[in-house]
């Protein structure tokens, strides 16, 4: 029996994972975590699995510009029924061009994976010729692209454009291209700047801490404590927006992952972390018992459940498209379609108005998507207020959040976008995109 060249598995991974998103829809977090991770990336080693992480992330942020390059590249598209020819150039091409692979070798792997795929046999010698000419002529092959345009989505493009201008738009765009660090909340009382030292990590205005090449989470220092949890420090910012809810009754509705519930909970507040999802609703069942904090958790449809008494403060996290988070997770923008921001507009709406409903009079709501889609913020609560409905804005106010006045809009609401960060800490990088608005029940 031939033993497989080294890399091969970790190759072929990759090759399978990144067909199981395009083709099939797959979430890539779906595919690399959780009980439903992909079996053949589970049996890898932990070297493999990062690069199969490192391809799969580039691969993701590159696809309009790799696109771009096959039509130059082949006479003629690849006819359908051809096993993972596509995708196995694909991640041949994003280790020859944003990786450090050796040529020789991705080519070489490259041709084996497709040897081993029934569909895919006959067209090795493509799979060969394209690459080689790829690496003679890469300079004049890239030549004119523009990779902020190409590795947007059209539809998305043009709507960041008449939401925030091109300037902003193309910003949006090189944000989500690179890499971004891990997040994470610290305990309340336990000393940022010492935690930063101990994890190599930045102090972000917010509060939040930065590393920028963590490695795995659960080696990290403080991990098998629970002194900290996961949380880009953009989705850190609107539980705060509650303000102080120690000894409040307080509802975390789409609560999964968890980490507003976290941040909660250890504020003192008595809470319910409800969402649809059970596996998810697991997820944040462990990451409590992990940081020894308490919460109630509760699976259900926030569409049909009605809860049993009112709460003095909730946070909707609604469901989104999730457009804020391409920097995290950059199969986002290639599973959505601009169809499906009106579906989701239509429930943040619903789920809105009834969660207003369960609010104590003079109670604070803080309705917040990862969007970066007006239609799932600004408009949302322009349409909300516009009702007669018993609820008022409550805006948030100068030096509430320190260090992030300048994304408190006008009416008094929050708007975070990864291009753009208030002080001058730019190396720090950006925040994932979100809108919050906080709102006071009256009557």
């Amino acid at each position: 029996m031939r033993r497989e060249a080294p890399g091969l598995p970790a190759r072929r991974t990759a090759v399978t994972i990144l067909g199981n998103v395009i083709h099939q829809g797959n979430m890539l977090a779906g595919e690399l975590e959780g009980p439903s991770r992909n079996p053949h990336y589970a049996e890898l080693a932990n070297n493999d699995k990062a690069l199969v992480r490192a391809i799969l992330g580039l691969a993701m942020r590159r696809r309009g510009e790799i696109a771009a390059l096959l039509e130059r590249l082949l006479d003629r598209p690849v006819p359908e029924k051809t096993g993972r020819v596509l995708d196995i150039l694909h991640v041949a091409i994003t280790q020859i061009l944003f990786m450090d692979v050796a040529d020789h070798a991705a080519v070489s792997l490259a041709v084996e994976n497709a040897g081993a795929d029934k569909k895919a046999r006959p067209y090795k010698g493509l799979i060969n010729a394209v690459l080689r000419r790829l690496i003679r002529e890469r300079e004049e092959l890239q030549a004119g692209l523009d990779p902020l345009v190409l590795n947007t989505p059209d539809w998305l493009m043009k709507r960041w454009t008449a939401s925030y201008g091109e300037e902003t738009a193309r910003g949006l765009a090189a944000a989500h291209m690179a890499e971004p660090g891990l997040d994470i909340t610290l305990k309340p009382g336990l000393d940022a700047g010492e935690w930063a030292e101990k994890l190599g990590a930045q102090v972000l205005p917010t509060g939040s801490l930065r590393i920028p090449e963590p490695g795995r989470v659960e080696e990290l220092a403080g991990y098998d404590e629970g002194a900290w949890w996961v949380q880009d420090a953009a989705a850190a910012l609107p539980a705060r927006l509650l303000g102080d809810v120690k000894g409040l009754k307080v509802a975390d509705l789409c609560a999964a992952p968890g980490g507003k519930t976290a941040q909660l909970a250890a504020a003192g507040g008595d809470v319910l972390a409800l969402d649809i999802s059970s596996a998810r609703l697991n997820r944040v069942t462990r990451n409590l018992k992990r940081l020894k904090l308490k919460a109630r958790t509760l699976e259900a449809d926030l569409g049909k459940w009605e809860p049993e008494g009112a709460f003095d403060a909730i946070l909707l996290d609604a469901p989104c498209s999730a457009t804020g988070t391409a920097r995290r997770h950059p199969d986002m923008v290639w599973l959505k379609r601009e169809a499906d921001i009106a579906v989701l507009a239509e429930m943040q709406a619903r789920f809105l108005r009834r969660a207003l409903q369960w609010l104590k009079p003079g109670g604070v709501l803080v309705y917040c998507t990862c969007s970066l889609e007006p239609e799932e913020g600004e408009r949302q609560i322009e349409a909300l207020l516009g009702e007669s409905l018993p609820v008022e804005r409550a805006p948030i106010v100068a030096g509430e959040l320190p260090g992030l006045d300048g994304l408190v809009n006008e009416a008094g609401d929050l708007r975070t976008l990864p291009c753009l960060w208030p002080s001058e800490e730019r190396r720090m990088g950006g925040l994932d995109g979100f809108f919050a608005s906080r709102l006071r029940r009256i009557g």
